[in-house]
């Protein structure tokens, strides 16, 4: 599923965009826990759903080589955060819906988990 078309589908507001919008989001990973995230193997194409905002979610995505951060609930990160991730060249959006309807709706859409097949 294309990043553009999954911002569509969460009705997400893209707060810092990155160069390519088009590019394919292969698997998804949901937590607040960032070392649940560092758990999770490095795949490329890769997004964080998380409503964990502080700058250590950039750290951690730039570390895991997450090319994108959706935060759940309508939480919206700060300009420091926002300026990490543009430096980085890491998407941040904010969907209105909670954690779990967000995962649940990219799974229905395709997107997949870790070791998870299509």
């Amino acid at each position: 599923m294309k990043l553009n078309e999954c911002a569509e589908l969460l009705e997400a507001k893209v707060i810092v965009p990155i160069e390519d919008m088009d590019m394919d989001i292969l698997v998804a990973c949901g937590s607040d826990l960032m070392s649940d995230v560092m758990a999770f193997s490095c795949e490329s194409n890769q997004m964080m759903l998380t409503g964990l905002v502080n700058p250590q979610t950039v750290r951690t995505a730039e570390m895991m080589d997450v090319r994108v951060v959706l935060f759940v609930r309508g939480k919206i990160p700060d300009q420091i955060m926002c300026d990490l991730a543009a430096e980085k060249g890491i998407a941040l959006l904010s969907t209105p819906y909670p954690m779990f309807t967000s995962c649940g709706l990219l799974h229905e859409a395709g997107v997949r988990g870790k070791g998870e097949k299509s």
